[in-house]
């Protein structure tokens, strides 16, 4: 983890200091939200390419066969919050249009974090006091996964909301990360490696004819 550029930080507020700081975050995304699937983040990967642009964001996608995708978000803080703020704009752009195109929006947006399971106390907070604080002062429904995702050691957090009141809670709980580091070793969820796969490919397996 990046430590803040000194010369930047003289003088600065808080909030400005943290843009020098690096961050990943991590999202648990479908496939077929804005028609992603083999090319994730619009056709032929454009609007993925776009966003990495305009952010300056580094932005990786997980591959896989699976519905659900891991997309990764690395870069300041700053960098991180613009792309997150262009793929909730373009969810809500999609999810709304039907009438008169974006103008028609205010279409409620869903974001799933995945976040190491030893950051989320911080995040719920004392009897869910700071859990509490970010969805009064965001606007936004926010809940934490009570067990873990198979085979890690992360849980889902989902952010629910319009697109400006998702992108103000994520900075928030970004805030709330870099405060607290994970304790121990984090084991990253992969989609895709759960019973249900592992049984089907047994099943393919004991489907094939023997070769000897």
């Amino acid at each position: 983890m990046a430590s803040p550029d000194g010369a930047s930080g003289l003088g600065s507020s808080p909030e400005e200091t943290e843009l020098s700081i690096t961050l990943t975050l991590r999202m648990l995304m479908h496939g077929k939200v804005m028609g992603w699937g083999s090319a994730p983040l619009g056709g032929k990967g454009e609007t993925v390419k776009r966003i990495r642009e305009q952010s300056s964001a580094r932005i990786t996608i997980s591959e896989g066969s699976c519905p659900e995708r891991i997309t990764t978000i690395t870069g300041s803080t700053d960098a991180v919050f613009r792309a997150v703020s262009m793929i909730a704009f373009k969810l809500e752009e999609d999810l709304g249009a039907g009438s008169d195109g974006a103008a028609a929006g205010r279409a409620p947006v869903t974001l799933r974090l995945v976040i190491p399971a030893s950051q989320c106390g911080s995040l719920i907070g004392k009897a869910g006091a700071k859990i509490r604080e970010i969805r009064e002062s965001t606007g936004a429904q926010v809940q934490v996964a009570g067990d873990l995702l198979p085979n890690s050691t992360e849980r889902a957090v989902t952010v629910s909301g319009v697109a400006d009141t998702i992108i103000h809670c994520v900075r928030q709980i970004c805030a709330v990360i870099l405060e607290s580091p994970p304790k121990g070793a984090t084991i990253p969820y992969h989609p895709g490696l759960s019973l249900g796969t592992i049984l089907l490919s047994a099943n393919q397996v004991r489907g094939c004819s023997p070769t000897g």
